[in-house]
């Protein structure tokens, strides 16, 4: 994990570094469920139906069942658009100055990708079950696509389990960290952030009030008053 920020990420401010931005493990995993889902949806979309003359429409390859295909084109999608948010979202971590921003963020990765693992796990099951009960279609037609988007979608598994890895990671470094309030606001703008205040320059004791006109002693033998 990333030192120096709170949740594992940099310094808010920090210049931004293409290299290190494409390195980081979660960047890499996000790209990979991106490519896979492209993989599974497209594979799907393209050779997944095949026209039925004795039916007279499409069918869905997968024992013809249009739930089968529709569930592997829904979660393909949706999980392209997420994939996109969340590089974008890890673009813009390390300008988070808000902790409670940050916290909102990796919340939502933990959810969000620990949700789509799960997702990806029934499609699989779903897809695979689905297959293995269904005719070999006439000439081999769309068998390596239907056969690749169940094999991807084993893979995203894995790749959306990483992610939600990384964003517990970062939960729980971010919770050990208390919320440091540097990345609030300065300790002098909240209540308590700067309790003691210097004293003042020049104060010391002072002299007592009237002191200059005390009398010192007894002249002339008669006790003198002071003068007002």
């Amino acid at each position: 994990m990333e030192a120096g920020g709170a949740y594992g990420g940099g310094k808010a401010g920090t210049p931004f570094d293409p290299l290190q931005f494409i390195q980081r493990p979660q960047v890499i995993l996000r790209a990979l469920c991106l490519l896979f889902s492209i993989i599974v949806f497209g594979c799907i979309s393209s050779q997944g139906y095949k026209y039925d003359t004795y039916e007279d429409r499409e069918v869905c390859l997968y024992n013809k069942d249009a739930n089968a295909c529709n569930y592997g084109v829904g979660i393909g999608v949706i999980a392209f658009l997420a994939s996109i948010g969340f590089l974008v979202g890890e673009y813009l971590f390390e300008q988070m100055s808000s902790v409670k921003t940050r916290k909102h963020y990796v919340l939502l990765d933990l959810g969000f990708s620990g949700f789509w693992a799960f997702l990806y796990f029934v499609g699989f099951c779903y897809l695979t079950n689905e297959w293995s009960n269904s005719d070999t279609p006439e000439g081999n037609y769309g068998v390596n696509n239907v056969q690749a988007a169940i094999a991807f979608s084993f893979f995203s598994i894995f790749t959306w389990a990483g992610c939600a890895w990384f964003a517990y990671q970062r939960f729980r470094q971010g919770a050990e960290a208390a919320f440091a309030p540097s990345y609030e606001a300065d300790p002098g703008a909240v209540p308590g952030g700067n309790p003691y205040s210097s004293y003042p320059e020049g104060t010391g004791y002072q002299e007592p009030p009237f002191s200059g006109n005390q009398p010192k002693g007894p002249v002339g033998g008669e006790f003198q008053a002071p003068a007002y």
